[in-house]
């Protein structure tokens, strides 16, 4: 349970009835809090340009308006910033935009991570009726609440698409993007997926945000596809049938998440408690820009 330990702080400091008002109009628990938050990003070590993943067969290329985060640094955001479980998916990094922090309140970002599954078929690609797979999965998500109540979570409901499948025959990228509802939540959830394909599996991107944050996701969409790609020998032209192996599933059991289930419940999750950590923040938002010059 250590990695709640600084949710459980933050909250013990905010519900505290002993406030001491500080010269700079901060209270003793504020600054203990801007302090550790300071202590944190400073850790971390945004790069930018040619990054190579640290699997080997893929690298990005993050222009000027993205920053990346590697996977230690990803892991101290996700768990120790956005308080989620560690998790026996290692991320190989984040990105982020520039100018936005793991603190902002409205800030979003994208988890990298690879699935090593053999190649993945695109050949029913054309044939996938995109409504009939929605329905296939509302059922899925349905049939699945019994078993996440019982361990701890809250229901949910796959509401629809928030932005229909989407797949590139030429770069073999995929992308289409879900709206989930948590029982309780007053706000949905958007759950935006891109996934490249390679020679021997497939890299996973997942969008970390809010439904109202759509527009702003789908403007950059185009430049978050371009930044990941295979290197040459993973690449999905590299195939060689002879020797290579072949995944069980295609396009539309990867857009339904039938396979590598861990991965989508794991961006499923880290969602909800980052929600759960701004909650926490909006109260001393204003003093984030005393440290980083938030806009």
């Amino acid at each position: 349970m250590k990695y709640f330990g600084i949710i459980f702080t933050l909250v013990l400091l905010f519900s505290s009835q002993l406030t001491a008002a500080t010269e700079d109009g901060l209270t003793t628990e504020q600054q203990q809090y801007m302090t550790e938050v300071k202590k944190i990003w400073d850790s971390l070590t945004p790069r930018t340009g040619e990054v190579k993943l640290p699997n080997g067969v893929a690298t990005l290329q993050v222009p000027e308006d993205f920053y990346y985060l590697s996977p230690a640094d990803a892991e101290t955001v996700l768990v120790k910033v956005w308080g989620n479980p560690p998790s026996g998916t290692k991320t190989l990094g984040m990105l982020f935009p520039k100018g936005a922090t793991p603190f902002d309140e409205k800030v979003w970002g994208v988890t990298i991570s690879y699935s090593e599954e053999g190649y993945v078929s695109d050949e029913d690609a054309d044939d996938i009726i995109y409504d009939d797979l929605l329905s296939q999965m509302q059922d899925s998500a349905k049939a699945a609440n019994e078993v996440r109540v019982k361990q701890g979570y809250e229901p949910i409901n796959l509401v629809g698409w928030a932005a229909q499948p989407y797949y590139d025959k030429a770069t073999h990228k995929l992308h289409w993007a879900q709206e989930i509802q948590f029982e309780g939540q007053e706000n949905n959830t958007l759950n935006y997926n891109i996934r490249i394909l390679g020679r021997k599996g497939v890299l996973v991107l997942n969008f970390i945000a809010g439904m109202d944050q759509l527009s702003l996701i789908d403007s950059k969409i185009d430049t978050v596809l371009n930044i990941a790609n295979f290197d040459a020998g993973s690449r999905y032209a590299d195939f060689n049938p002879d020797i290579d192996e072949v995944a069980a599933y295609g396009i539309g059991a990867l857009i339904a998440g039938k396979v590598a289930a861990k991965v989508g419940l794991f961006a499923t999750l880290l969602i909800l408690f980052k929600k759960f950590w701004i909650i926490l923040l909006l109260g001393i938002g204003a003093f984030g820009k005393r440290l980083f010059g938030w806009k």
